[in-house]
């Protein structure tokens, strides 16, 4: 497989530094790819088209031990390929502008301020189940003594 969606390719989709310098396998499975190309198509490639640009995506599918290896939740979204941290590197958007679009917008399972400050995050973490078990949940990570915590919002 070449490519998850029109402007996400599977390498990209995949890549990860800690997984290559730890020697880590980050292949989805067939059911993981599926979920991937659900949340790239019901998410990703609308959020793009209201960007007008490029979206740099920071993480997104991540095998359990790649997972474990930077210390991500064991609950996380991303290892099941229905999860994607997206960031406004490129400058069509910010990050805050992109995180409202998908809240008024679209229909997803979670989206995630990720720390950053009242005016922008750092990032938004963004997931999608399917059309009829998505939570629309919005929450905002902060540091609390050098944990991560989530209020609603």
């Amino acid at each position: 497989m070449d490519r998850i969606s029109a402007h996400i390719s599977h390498k990209e989709a995949v890549f990860s530094r800690t997984a290559l310098r730890l020697d880590i396998d980050n292949t989805p499975d067939g059911y993981e790819l599926g979920n991937m190309n659900g949340i790239a198509h019901n998410i990703f490639e609308p959020l793009r088209e209201w960007v007008g640009g490029p979206i740099k995506i920071n993480s997104f599918f991540r095998d359990k031990a790649l997972n474990t290896a930077i210390g991500g939740s064991s609950r996380s979204q991303h290892c099941q390929g229905r999860a994607i941290d997206i960031d406004d590197t490129y400058g069509y958007k910010t990050n805050a502008e992109m995180f409202y679009h998908i809240k008024d917008n679209l229909n997803f399972d979670q989206c995630i301020w990720e720390f950053g400050d009242d005016a922008n995050p750092d990032w938004v973490h963004v997931s999608y189940v399917n059309n009829t078990e998505n939570r629309g949940r919005c929450l905002k990570a902060y540091r609390k003594k050098g944990k991560a915590g989530y209020m609603q919002i």
